[in-house]
């Protein structure tokens, strides 16, 4: 009865609406799942969305959340201007996590704050060479990013795995997997001494800020998106393709290793196995639910970490597993991805098909 036909340009009304019509069937499903585990959907929908934002605590708590995705987005959505697909901001998050990690225990005795610029740096430092990486393999070797950086995150969490078993273990820690904690000058300091809210959402903004800057308002912000748009082009102008990559790789990667730094000086305080609950990966659906806009970045950004917050609260109250956080996330990609069908194309009736009567010949007599 109806058909796919493609629209003689692409909806911008549908490139906005699409998120929204995204979220709304995550609802509906995500009731639907709550309801066939044997949950009151609408109270299931209640504890993982509105419940954990009750209170002072819980908005502070959805700020912390939204401080490392904000970071790691916006680095994602400089490389994605440019049609570069790196997957690997989960990598380069741990692997910022790990150097700013180990530059903290080097700190142990210190007393001053300013040992935190040294570990912020180091931290970040070591995200934008694990993207150097890729970087390197794209522009001399001409192999695919998506590959490469999937396949980088993998070893940066074997890489923290190793250090947190081996070399970087606390000896006085009972054998557990993990750092000594870091001295008080090498922890981000709070916004307020009653929650867990670090300086570190101060960052994401300043990201924000910054990637729109370059992006809306400076002559290389327009050569990465015209190296997006056509590259062909890009060349034609005159443009360094090349370094273009290396400059939207390079910065993605500090982002992000930031984002890792700032993780583990901030509400963890040490070194532990698994530092990222997938803000590198959540990072993505992120950027293409905020359709690349800073501001639409930012609010899908407290979206995702809503779903953190949302998964915790429902394991608590209704004894959900935590994992139910990584279904509403795949729900909400899957169901933006269907939605964004309807920018380049819209479903229309299709016309009734024509039956002609067959036709009999007549023998006179």
């Amino acid at each position: 009865m109806f058909k796919l036909e493609k629209r003689p340009f692409d909806s911008r009304t549908m490139a906005y609406c699409s998120p929204l019509i995204a979220f709304a069937l995550t609802l509906l499903f995500g009731g639907i799942l709550f309801a066939s585990l044997g949950h009151n959907p609408f109270t299931a929908l209640h504890t993982f969305f509105i419940l954990p934002l009750s209170d002072a605590y819980g908005l502070t708590e959805l700020g912390m959340k939204v401080a490392p995705l904000l970071l790691c987005a916006m680095g994602l959505s400089l490389c994605f201007k440019a049609k570069i697909w790196n997957i690997g901001a989960e990598g380069q998050f741990i692997m910022g996590g790990l150097g700013g990690g180990f530059m903290a225990l080097q700190f142990l005795d210190a007393e001053s704050s300013w040992v935190l610029i040294p570990i912020l740096l180091f931290g970040a430092l070591c995200g934008l060479a694990w993207a150097a990486l890729a970087a390197l393999l794209k522009t001399k070797f001409n192999a695919n990013e998506i590959l490469t950086t999937i396949m980088l995150n993998y070893i940066a969490l074997n890489a923290l795995l190793w250090a947190v078993h081996g070399p970087l273990k606390d000896p006085s820690g009972f054998n557990f997997p993990e750092s000594a904690m870091f001295a008080n000058a090498a922890i981000l300091p709070l916004l307020h001494e009653d929650y867990r809210l670090t300086i570190a959402i101060f960052f994401g903004l300043f990201a924000m800020v910054a990637i729109w800057t370059l992006i809306s308002r400076s002559w290389l912000g327009f050569q990465i998106q015209v190296l997006g748009e056509d590259k062909a082009a890009a060349r034609y102008a005159g443009f360094k393709e090349n370094a273009l990559i290396w400059f939207a790789l390079l910065v993605c990667g500090a982002l992000a290793g930031l984002a890792g730094v700032s993780e583990v000086t901030g509400p963890i305080g040490q070194l532990i196995p698994y530092i990222s609950p997938g803000y590198g990966y959540a990072a993505i659906i992120v950027v293409f639910l905020g359709r690349m806009h800073p501001l639409g970045i930012l609010f899908a950004s407290m979206l995702m970490g809503l779903t953190y917050m949302g998964g915790e609260m429902v394991q608590i109250e209704m004894s959900l597993p935590k994992s139910i956080t990584g279904l509403f996330q795949g729900m909400l990609l899957f169901f933006l991805l269907a939605s964004d069908l309807l920018i380049g194309y819209r479903i229309v009736k299709k016309a009734p098909a024509n039956i002609e009567a067959p036709t009999t010949n007549r023998v006179s007599a």
